[in-house]
């Protein structure tokens, strides 16, 4: 029997002996390999923090010390360790275990974690909580190196010390988010990592500091190591934020790791572990490149190359982009952490004194593009829309407020599958299309996202275009280079006439469902309704002279989004028509339900909640009678 098959819960890695705790991250080095190759999740970044799970649980007593992750997609080999080993193949798929921490789960994850930089303010939040009322349990926060730039965790170190006095941050550094590293921050920890008399140093005092098993000698060896270290590296910066810095500590090295966290356990303030790790670990592709290995479809074990994403929208901005920049040198691209998940690679690539990656920082990334704009500058903002919410504020006040011509770039909108709830781009449109000075599309198709990006960088004000994860399957690059002439602003298309016996319906819809539009008309035709189609292209402004012309008719209106229908697009043409004066028209609307919506693919999401042709055509057929 392996080690792993033997822990059922998390107070079992704490009762291994310290020479069996390689082994054992092997084994879920293993079994995190072999379910993801079938399941898909993001692979390198779990298998880089597999051996600091296995110390911290070694150390650490969870559920009773909170432990917190930051960016709760680093959480594999915790979920194996902390019960959940005998539900692991479960893993992302439809009722299954999630890919991030999530506090329903298992009383061991604290705090639930999809998106980053929270890390450090939440357990700020529980060690003021445990300190109140005299609890003596351990908070540990583990944060990536990527997010200690985020601005939530520059605001959290910015007070940590006047609200508590016992803190351990361990700083998974990997020297990458999920592109490579960007900023001040980086450098700065690669200057810690690199320092050669400190680090010659730290190896040839290792070898006596791991052989140092009582508590006190351990203490001992490691105020020796602080000491000796201010000598080499002056004026580190987490000691300026009141933590004393411990580090850099080798991630895969478990007696170390074990040692460093449990002198931090017994520390009398906040204290930082600054931890070195391999992203990929223990999987060679991965570590060669750990950036096309960190989110991963199925793929072969063996196989030396993970599976290209399918060419699509995000494909399409990258190369019209650059088409744009060649034309206009006022176009410029900005994204947070996400150049290659964006599309943006090859602009970057092309025009490096144009692109700016500015890491894990959406809401600079929105008011930075605003100065470039007030500058004369054409900035193309590309964020994943689950991440764009954190900036609406600057959305708001920064950019549509002084009608800057930024344009947001809004990929994975709508359903995103198994990433599940946290990563569901389902809420731009409730958060945004109330924002005035601003035009909000959506595309069918990845040619008329070429188009679009026509619109938006001659439109002299803020524009948002949103566009889902999964390509439309007709993005040939010489069609949609062909087609990139701009769009009338406010001007939505018929794709279907209305046809058919029996009363006439228009079914609205946006981007990716028209296709689901059409096979929804298709079905109502078959009962005895008259239906049209209409690719509305503009949530706003919404094509108000097409919609008069429909009412006047006396048709029905029925609305088709991938977003939430709350605040959504329906609301939006139910307001309109309200604008208009008409009374007498009936919408219908059918999108995702005012609830946050699980994991699972995005068809089978589809089929869970009503939004195939059939269902569709029953509920329209059922609110008409």
């Amino acid at each position: 029997m392996s080690i792993l098959q033997t822990i059922t819960g998390a107070g079992d890695v704490g009762k291994l002996p310290a020479h069996a705790l390689p082994r054992l991250a092997d084994e879920i080095r293993e079994r995190i390999i072999a379910v993801v190759s079938r399941n898909g999740g993001h692979l390198a970044s779990n298998l880089g923090v597999v051996d600091l799970t296995v110390a911290l649980l070694h150390v650490f007593d969870p559920p009773g010390d909170k432990i917190i992750w930051d960016v709760g997609h680093q959480t594999y080999a915790w979920k194996l360790l902390t019960g959940r080993g005998d539900r692991f193949d479960t893993l992302r798929q439809p009722g299954g275990l999630s890919g991030f921490q999530k506090r329903e789960e298992s009383a061991c994850d604290a705090f639930g974690a999809g998106h980053a930089g929270t890390a450090i303010s939440a357990a700020m939040g529980m060690a003021a909580a445990r300190d109140r009322r005299g609890g003596r349990e351990s908070v540990v926060a583990v944060v990536g190196d990527a997010s200690l730039g985020n601005g939530i965790s520059l605001e959290a170190l910015n007070t940590l010390t006047s609200v508590t006095r016992r803190l351990i941050v361990i700083l998974n550094d990997n020297e990458m988010s999920i592109g490579g590293p960007v900023g001040a921050i980086s450098s700065h920890l690669g200057r810690l990592l690199a320092s050669p008399r400190y680090n010659r140093w730290k190896a040839a005092a290792e070898h006596v500091g791991h052989r140092l098993r009582m508590d006190s000698l351990r203490g001992i060896y490691h105020r020796t190591e602080q000491a000796v270290k201010s000598l080499f590296l002056k004026n580190a910066l987490f000691e300026e934020f009141g933590l004393r810095y411990m580090g850099p500590v080798d991630g895969h090295d478990l007696g170390a790791l074990c040692d460093a966290l449990t002198v931090a356990r017994a520390y009398d303030r906040p204290i930082l572990i600054h931890v070195s790790t391999l992203k990929g670990r223990g999987h060679r592709p991965a570590e060669l490149n750990p950036e096309a290995w960190h989110g991963v479809g199925c793929f072969d074990p063996e196989g030396e190359a993970a599976t290209p994403a399918p060419r699509g929208y995000s494909h399409v901005l990258g190369e019209r982009l650059c088409t744009l920049a060649k034309q206009d040198p006022s176009v410029v691209a900005i994204t947070a952490a996400m150049c290659g998940g964006t599309g943006l690679t090859g602009f970057a690539q092309q025009f490096p004194d144009r692109f700016f990656d500015v890491g894990i920082c959406e809401e600079h990334a929105v008011v930075f593009a605003a100065g470039l704009a007030a500058e004369g500058m054409h900035p193309f903002v590309a964020i994943y829309s689950t991440f764009m919410q954190r900036a609406v504020d600057c959305v708001m006040h920064d950019v549509c407020l002084q009608g800057l011509p930024v344009v947001f770039c809004m990929d994975r909108a709508g359903v995103v599958g198994s990433d599940g709830p946290t990563h569901h781009g389902v809420f731009d449109i409730a958060m945004l299309r109330c924002l005035p000075n601003l035009v909000f599309m959506q595309p069918r198709d990845e040619a008329e996202l070429s188009r679009m990006l026509e619109t938006a960088v001659r439109h002299p004000g803020p524009v948002a275009i949103r566009y889902p994860r999964d390509p439309a399957g007709a993005a040939d690059a010489a069609d949609v280079a062909a087609t990139a002439e701009p769009l009338p602003v406010g001007v939505a298309e018929v794709v279907e006439p209305l046809t058919g016996d029996g009363p006439p319906v228009w079914i609205w819809a946006l981007g990716d469902f028209v296709a689901l539009a059409c096979g929804t008309a298709a079905r109502l035709r078959e009962r005895g309704v008259a239906a049209g189609v209409v690719n509305a292209r503009f949530i706003k402004p919404i094509d108000r002279e097409l919609l008069r012309q429909q009412a006047e008719l006396g048709a029905r209106f029925v609305t088709l989004e991938n977003g939430s229908v709350a605040g959504g697009f329906g609301s939006a043409l139910a307001e309109e028509l309200d604008t208009l004066g008409v009374t007498n028209a009936r919408v219908h609307r059918f999108g995702w339900p005012d609830r946050f919506i699980p994991q699972g693919t995005s068809a089978g999401l589809r089929e869970q909640f009503g939004l195939t042709p059939e269902a569709l055509a029953q509920a329209i057929g059922r609110a008409m009678c």
